[in-house]
């Protein structure tokens, strides 16, 4: 950094490499970033909570609530044609900004003085047909009541988040849920068609999330 504090970091353990970000402070820098080589991939927010996460299977996009606003796999580990990843881009810092195309682009940039260095810390997973990733497990009935129950709860704090910043107008009883919101009920709802469950239990969980 101009500063003089150390910014990025290139070291190698065993049979890998791994970039680390480092925030511009003198002494114990927090982590703000973390790439392998290996395909896994970690970025923080200033508070220390996880921003994104990458494997070689794909990654997510938290908001600082730690709610998931994206989720993607790479293209090249599926079995069909997919629809290209839209480009993400952070800024980690007024220096440091991390762009993610595809699984074998994802950039680091550092401008400061004029002058911009760009590190491609992405790397191509080769997934043989022999070899699949394994299917993802099925949640049991506890696991899918508890996460239609969290959404609720979160529809209710949005409610009331509506209801204080227009406490003389009945239009925030007619505000839609934000789109994450929304976008977990349906996740949910699409769990309970391929899980185990009754009937009576799914219907009790469509209820909850669509209250």
């Amino acid at each position: 950094y101009p500063s003089g504090n150390l910014a990025i970091i290139i070291a190698q353990a065993r049979d890998q490499l791994m970039c680390i970000v480092q925030e511009d402070e003198p002494r114990t820098a927090k982590i703000r970033a973390l790439f392998q080589s290996d395909g896994r991939s970690t970025c923080y927010y200033p508070s220390g909570d996880e921003w994104i996460n990458m494997s070689m299977q794909g990654g997510q996009y938290l908001d600082q609530a730690g709610n998931r606003v994206r989720r993607w796999m790479w293209p090249n580990l599926l079995p069909e044609p997919q629809v290209p990843l839209s480009p993400i881009f952070i800024s980690l810092n007024h220096y440091v900004g991390v762009r993610i195309l595809a699984q074998d682009k994802i950039f680091v940039s550092f401008l400061a003085m004029g002058r911009q260095a760009k590190l491609n810390m992405g790397t191509k997973v080769q997934v043989s047909t022999d070899s699949q990733l394994p299917p993802p497990a099925r949640l049991g009935e506890d696991e899918l009541l508890l996460l239609a129950f969290r959404v609720k709860i979160l529809q209710l704090f949005d409610r009331m988040r509506g209801c204080l910043n227009f406490p003389s107008s009945e239009q925030w009883n007619k505000m839609q849920p934000p789109m994450y919101l929304i976008s977990q009920a349906v996740k949910i709802l699409e769990l309970c068609m391929t899980a185990d469950i009754s009937d009576e239990l799914a219907n009790s969980i469509k209820a909850i999330v669509n209250a």
